[in-house]
């Protein structure tokens, strides 16, 4: 969905990730971009302690990169320790995002990719969780869109093309 409005670059925003109907996590970002398609947010990890994927630690002082768009079903997250080295991108396959005057909300479809900073691993994640969501039979479309929209991100990361987005 595109929407006609565009975030102000430096404004304040929230970010909101629905899942089930039901918020997951809202945090506050600053705009770095939008171009009434794509915008680009900057927030601090959201959680006040570490948490360990095992691939990956999200730890307090980390940075994100956020990238959204209105148009596409997946949203790309670029992270950086608080010293500024990258530690890789996480990707969400989730519906195109909502972007308005107070923020961005999106909804997560389960489905994730994670790349390390390296590029050497490239991880699908929580394909488990998307089988047992029941979207598949709730809305076969919106299923297929995602699955399509895992590969697409994981040609990309395969590329190396997540850090040029």
């Amino acid at each position: 969905m595109v929407t006609g409005a565009v975030l102000p670059v430096g404004g304040e925003v929230h970010v909101t990730l629905v899942k089930a109907g039901r918020t997951k996590v809202r945090y506050p970002a600053t705009v770095v971009h939008d171009d009434g398609v794509h915008a680009v947010v900057r927030a601090l990890w959201a959680r006040p302690t570490a948490r360990d994927f095992g691939f990956v630690r999200f730890e307090p002082g980390d940075v994100f990169a956020e990238h959204y768009w209105r148009d596409r079903w997946y949203a790309v997250k670029e992270v950086r320790a608080g010293d500024g080295t990258v530690k890789g991108w996480y990707c969400d396959v989730t519906r195109p995002a909502e972007i308005g005057p107070d923020g961005i909300a999106v909804e997560d479809l389960d489905l994730d990719l994670w790349q390390s900073a390296d590029g050497a691993t490239v991880l699908r994640l929580d394909e488990d969780e998307f089988a047992q969501s029941g979207i598949e039979h709730r809305d076969p479309a919106a299923a297929a869109r995602a699955r399509q929209s895992l590969d697409t991100l994981e040609d990309l990361a395969r590329a190396g093309r997540l850090g040029t987005l």
